[in-house]
């Protein structure tokens, strides 16, 4: 795997610290560490960085990872954002959603402990996909306590199954790698999302899988979060 240059900004030096042995372990190079996103923001004109891990509770305010990942959205387009919580909350993506849909994602704390799920995920990132937490993705799409969605209502288990794979980031020939499927089985069930979620068919291939997630995310109105 490619060597990575990764910044770090988390207010739990425990947990910073934690992380930055992981990074070195996994054989990437940490260009610079912070307590609190605006440290982390002026920090990647001098020492520039291909991902930064940001904890999303953390100075500046309550939710301070998302504002300085919008903020680096926005001056570094180029820059992959991985952002990390203990909790696992639908308003959280939606945040997330709305900084980007590229070379951005949104991890629970300990699913990522090990090295593997680590180099997993930045490397999706690094290649600009979309990386969710897969328990969240989950909640979301089986509706978990809340009324069927009314969208996601009309697709057939199978249908379900690739829509949540699909939440999570990945490619068709992942989803069909983890369902024991073909990978033509699994291009027939996106193209039935598609239809279903009356997803218009004059965008991106890319465009048209983000906008799946969107329907359901939508469409569910959850006031609060799910939490893990």
């Amino acid at each position: 795997m490619k060597t990575m240059r990764v910044a770090v900004a988390d207010d739990a030096d425990l947990f910073r610290e934690g992380l930055v042995l992981l990074l070195q372990a996994a054989g990437h190079e940490v260009v610079s560490t912070h307590t609190n996103g605006l440290s982390l923001y002026e920090s990647l004109d001098t020492a520039p960085a291909d991902v930064v891990l940001l904890d999303i509770r953390m100075p500046p305010g309550d939710e301070g990872g998302l504002t300085t990942a919008a903020r680096i959205r926005e001056r570094h387009p180029h820059v992959g954002l991985l952002l990390l919580s203990h909790y696992s909350e639908a308003h959280y993506l939606r945040s997330m959603l709305a900084i980007g849909t590229e070379g951005i994602g949104y991890r629970l704390k300990d699913r990522i402990a090990g090295v593997e799920m680590l180099n997993d995920t930045l490397s999706r990132i690094q290649t600009r996909e979309i990386v969710i937490e897969p328990m969240l993705a989950g909640a979301l799409v089986s509706g978990g306590d809340h009324p069927v969605n009314p969208l996601t209502g009309s697709l057939a288990p199978r249908e379900l199954d690739v829509l949540r794979l699909m939440a999570e980031g990945k490619s068709n020939s992942a989803i069909a790698k983890e369902l024991f499927v073909s990978v033509k089985a699994v291009e027939k069930h996106v193209a039935s999302l598609f239809v279903k979620l009356e997803i218009p068919g004059d965008s991106t291939v890319h465009h048209r899988r983000v906008l799946a997630v969107l329907s359901y995310l939508q469409s569910r109105r959850v006031a609060g979060g799910v939490q893990g």
